[in-house]
């Protein structure tokens, strides 16, 4: 059997920034340290941080001591709240998450109208719609367009600007942004910033690239990881044998493999990663 392993699988810079400042700030703090949401979309790292003494809550009023902000970023109301309380703050957002704040900030006080692309739920997308103003559509789909489109108009507004989640589909937005730019009438402004990071791109080309080239494919990340779900998407197109897993005792594989490719989500653990290469090896032994 032949393991082949994305290079770019794993730890993402904003990921490993957030995981090591949190381990960083247990070991410094005489107070208990708290966390505001999962510091990233990882189960078996959250629970770690949790085990060094970390303490994750909901909402910052249950905070009484030092908090984290989380890699997705926060609502930029919730600084104001722990700035009024006294909350000593330690701001672990994605330096990727917080240029698109500020893009969507600068752009809504030009009277930009703002479609944000990406899942509506998501904690990144909640904190970077309070940077957007009144004036916005979150569209996780591309069958939601004309919906956007229809609202925009309704709007009576000249200016539009369209910006995405860090870690949305690279094919997506291309496939929305080429729909926005036949419907959108010519008279409008319309601004095209792709604010998929940079890391997320390599990601999905490679576990294209590699899904084409193996009999099986392995994607490990947490259930709840937007991107990793993405990487699943991506390789499933071209390998049927895709399979989704958070760690290796999930890890049942019945048929015969020749080749197989290991992609990993931004917040999936190099031990995670290592486990399933190990069950590999002893599986073809």
């Amino acid at each position: 059997m032949e393991i082949m392993i994305g290079k770019t699988a794993g730890f993402c810079y904003g990921v490993k920034r957030a995981v090591d400042g949190a381990i960083e700030e247990i070991h410094n703090a005489k107070e208990p340290v708290y966390c505001l949401g999962e510091i990233v979309h990882n189960k078996q790292v959250v629970e770690k941080l949790q085990n060094l003494g970390i303490k994750c809550i909901e909402k910052i009023e249950e905070a009484q001591g030092t908090t984290l902000i989380r890699a997705h970023g926060i609502p930029k109301e919730v600084y104001d709240l722990a700035e009024k309380m006294n909350i000593k703050i330690q701001d672990y957002t994605c330096p990727n998450v917080l240029k698109v704040h500020r893009i969507a900030e600068e752009f809504s006080k030009q009277g930009y109208y703002i479609f944000l692309l990406g899942a509506k739920d998501h904690p990144e997308n909640i904190g970077t719609l309070s940077h957007c103003g009144k004036d916005c559509y979150i569209i996780e789909k591309k069958e939601e367009v004309s919906n956007a489109i229809e609202t925009f108009r309704q709007s009576n507004q000249k200016k539009l600007l369209l910006i995405s989640q860090t870690t949305f589909s690279l094919e997506k937005f291309h496939k929305i942004q080429t729909i926005l730019q036949d419907e959108i009438q010519e008279d409008i402004d319309f601004v095209v910033k792709n604010t998929i990071c940079r890391t997320t791109e390599l990601r999905q080309k490679e576990t294209e690239e590699l899904s084409k080239k193996v009999d099986t494919m392995i994607i490990i990340g947490g259930k709840n990881s937007s991107n990793t779900k993405k990487l699943y998407e991506v390789a499933k197109k071209n390998c049927d044998h895709t399979i989704l897993i958070e760690t290796v005792q999930e890890l049942e594989i019945k048929h015969k493999i020749e080749k197989v490719g290991i992609m990993a989500g931004a917040s999936t653990p190099k031990e995670s990663m290592e486990e399933v290469v190990e069950y590999l090896k002893r599986r073809s032994c």
